[in-house]
């Protein structure tokens, strides 16, 4: 057992922060806007989208075509999901060396369960967290605290007594919201200065800094 793990539940948003999502929902946004509207969209505003449920992000950017945009990407993404997804070097380590202080770890995220499911397999991380809050499980979504609520009452764990770890500022708010410490991380979908800004109680920019973090070692300690 390793000691001093500052929390003893550490529940994780998915993409951008467990798994490199990122790459693949750009092009599934930037296929889809494509293919329905004709139109063109740049990386910075398809980034911005993520972390969000897709179908009310994209019935915000077209009412009138935001369902047959959600249908195109989801086909588009499905099938390509395996080619483009890519594992984050370290995290297979983080999530071990978690296990083995006894911290309890789960995922919530806006994806549905089904593509979440798909995104662990394909970095090899299926048996090694599971996903506890997912689109389908309420009816609110992030920045709103209602899938980290969910996540800690499935686990039967005190919010305040976890931390929620994303790449997003809607991950930091719905943290803040649940009373759950928000802990960023710079290397998915959000700038660092706008998760500055949000105030989170820590920002990261490694797995490794991550993983020392929440192990509760010292500045200038190296995870195992």
């Amino acid at each position: 057992m390793i000691a001093g793990a500052r929390w003893r539940t550490v529940i994780f948003d998915l993409d951008g922060t467990l798994a490199n999502t990122i790459p693949l929902i750009v092009a599934s946004y930037q296929h889809a806007f494509r293919t329905v509207l004709g139109e063109e969209v740049d990386d910075r505003r398809a980034r911005a989208w993520i972390g969000r449920p897709l179908l009310p992000a994209l019935l915000e950017e077209s009412p009138e075509h935001g369902h047959a945009l959600d249908e195109e990407y989801r086909r588009w993404n499905l099938a390509n999901t395996s080619r483009l997804i890519e594992q984050y070097p370290g995290v297979p380590g983080l999530l071990s060396a978690l296990a083995d202080a006894g911290v309890v770890t789960a995922v919530a995220t806006s994806k549905r369960r089904l593509t979440a499911r798909l995104a662990l397999e394909g970095v090899g991380l299926d048996t090694a967290i599971d996903v506890v809050a997912a689109l389908e499980d309420t009816s609110e979504h992030k920045p709103d605290p209602a899938p980290l609520l969910h996540a800690a009452k499935v686990l039967g764990v005190d919010p305040a007594e976890c931390a929620y770890v994303g790449d997003a500022v809607v991950d930091l708010l719905a943290a803040k919201a649940a009373g759950m410490a928000a802990v960023a991380v710079s290397w998915g979908a959000g700038e660092r200065p706008e998760l500055v800004a949000a105030g989170p109680d820590h920002i990261c920019d490694t797995v490794g800094e991550l993983t020392a973090y929440l192990l509760g070692m010292g500045e200038g300690e190296s995870a195992p």
